[in-house]
């Protein structure tokens, strides 16, 4: 993560924004006299927030460790015709 002061980020704040939004990399900023604080592209930070949830949540993890054991034991889930058929659109 490349980092700024807050002097050079302001300084460059177009173009630092630009390349945070483009290259999905966040920045980090720095302050003299304080906390530092990160800009981040929102939707990265939307699907960061989004896999937090994942992890905190037991009940999802645990769905999630049950589906690769019986996928790895060769219990896929085999979805009917018909529910075939919808999750393909015909």
């Amino acid at each position: 993560m490349n980092t700024f002061s807050v002097n050079k980020f302001r300084d460059n704040l177009k173009s630092v924004v630009e390349e945070v939004v483009s290259k999905h990399e966040p920045i980090k900023v720095t302050r003299q006299a304080g906390e530092a604080f990160v800009v981040i592209n929102s939707d990265d930070w939307e699907r960061e927030q989004e896999t937090l949830h994942v992890l905190q949540s037991t009940n999802l993890m645990r769905q999630i460790a049950n589906s690769l054991e019986t996928h790895t034991r060769g219990q896929r889930y085999k979805p009917t015709e018909e529910q075939m058929n919808e999750i393909t659109g015909i």
